[in-house]
């Protein structure tokens, strides 16, 4: 994925490190970042908290509905302050076919935190679970990436 490989490049020119908190994507990221170039400088690891109770217990999400703002945006956070890094991202929605917290399949919402602050949106993807998660990993990245590019 170019995006990655782009995140590769930055975060090791800059010396940024990278965390991922994954719900709906289910490692995907983590794996796609692992395979980017000179991971090992730059990727910290990530929390794949695919039960809501992972969610609450281990990332402090606040109880409450996991698929939004809320979770998305606590998630990041808690998985940047537990890791130590610079940037982290992370991704919560319903894959499909059934809906989940009122939200309908594809809804996913993505937050990226950093030292400053945490910023959280939406997206709403049309297909399959599995081109849900692809996209999801994809628009990821690239948050990553556009974070990392403020660094510079």
């Amino acid at each position: 994925m170019k995006s990655a490989v782009k995140l590769a490049e930055l975060a090791k020119r800059d010396g940024l490190t990278v965390a991922v908190a994954e719900s709906l994507t289910a490692g995907n990221l983590a794996a796609t970042l692992g395979a980017a170039p000179d991971s090992a400088q730059w990727f910290r690891g990530g929390v794949v908290a695919y039960s809501t109770k992972v969610k609450y217990r281990v990332l402090d999400v606040p109880e409450g509905p996991v698929v939004s703002a809320t979770a998305a945006s606590a998630m990041a956070e808690s998985v940047r302050a537990l890791m130590d890094t610079d940037l982290a991202v992370a991704t919560t929605g319903v894959g499909g076919p059934d809906s989940q917290d009122g939200e309908p399949a594809g809804s996913v919402w993505f937050a990226v935190a950093t030292r400053a602050g945490v910023d959280a949106e939406h997206h709403q993807y049309d297909g399959e679970p599995e081109e849900v998660v692809d996209r999801s990993v994809r628009h990821a990245v690239g948050l990553l990436l556009s974070a990392a590019k403020s660094f510079g």
